[in-house]
């Protein structure tokens, strides 16, 4: 894995968060890693290394943010990669989806995000090195039916990560935004993932297409400890890529959706350059 990092991971007790610790505690990495449940996060490590620091974090409040970041420092003098992998699926129709339900969603999977990147800039900036690497997914390019508020608030972690690689690159710091298609994670499973808790009747596709989701669970082609070793390789690239898909799945509906995209904007390319001053 070559020189030794300091690695803050959000999201850490299951999952490709969890393979991540693993895999760079096994590689003598230092590594903090954060959960909502602290207890949960130690049983599923199982590590007694020194070079492991288990987090409680409340990802949705800044002051928590900032204590897991001064706690890594404090504890490892660095921090060199981030990565915000914390996250959770909600399925539903916007109609069927409270507003409360929306915002929770979007406290998690983007505002914890960008409290993340906010409360670590300073301590990239200052040794002008570093590399944010923020888990998106394939359905923040090209949605799906029933997965409405998932998609955007994926869609708005790329298009956040495509800016800030901009922001930071005077620094030093690098951005790497991941998308992964279908991974065999806990992600199809009740504490990952949630419905719409009031379901509208009318919506019977949405209920079908949640089916045939549901039905993939333990089933999905991605390996994560591949995905976790691929996302491990960025960090030690020169020149790392700002955009990532993982899995045959996320390149194919991401080309069908490039092409789909071209082929619309120059169909109606006569209305869009017909508004400009003659």
């Amino acid at each position: 894995m070559g020189i030794k990092k300091v690695w803050f991971i959000t999201g850490a007790s299951k999952g490709l968060g969890l393979s991540l610790v693993n895999q760079l505690l096994k590689a003598g990495q230092s590594v903090a890693a954060t959960s909502r449940n602290v207890n949960d996060l130690i049983s599923a490590v199982n590590s007694n290394s020194e070079k492991f620091l288990p987090i409680a974090v409340n990802l949705a409040d800044e002051l928590s943010v900032e204590d897991a970041i001064n706690a890594t420092v404090a504890q490892f003098g660095r921090i060199d990669v981030v990565i915000n992998n914390a996250g959770y699926g909600i399925g539903g129709s916007i109609e069927e989806l409270t507003d409360k339900e929306t915002k929770d969603a979007f406290d998690v999977n983007v505002f914890g995000t960008l409290n993340v990147i906010r409360k670590v800039s300073l301590h990239l900036r200052t040794q002008r090195s570093g590399h944010i690497i923020n888990i998106a997914s394939i359905a923040g390019i090209v949605g799906a039916t029933g997965w409405a508020v998932y998609s955007a608030a994926k869609a708005a972690v790329i298009a956040l990560s495509e800016v800030l690689a901009e922001d930071l690159k005077e620094f030093g710091v690098k951005v790497t935004v991941v998308a992964p298609g279908a991974f065999r994670t806990s992600f199809l499973k009740e504490e990952s993932l949630t419905l719409a808790k009031n379901p509208i009747d009318a919506y019977q596709e949405v209920r079908v297409i949640h089916e045939r989701y549901l039905k993939m669970d333990g089933t999905q082609a991605g390996d994560p400890e591949k995905a976790a070793a691929a996302m491990i390789s960025l960090a030690s690239m020169p020149n790392p890529p700002i955009h990532l898909l993982l899995g045959k799945d996320a390149l194919h509906r991401a080309i069908i959706k490039t092409d789909a995209l071209t082929k619309e904007y120059q169909d109606w390319k006569a209305i869009t350059i017909s508004t400009d001053f003659d």
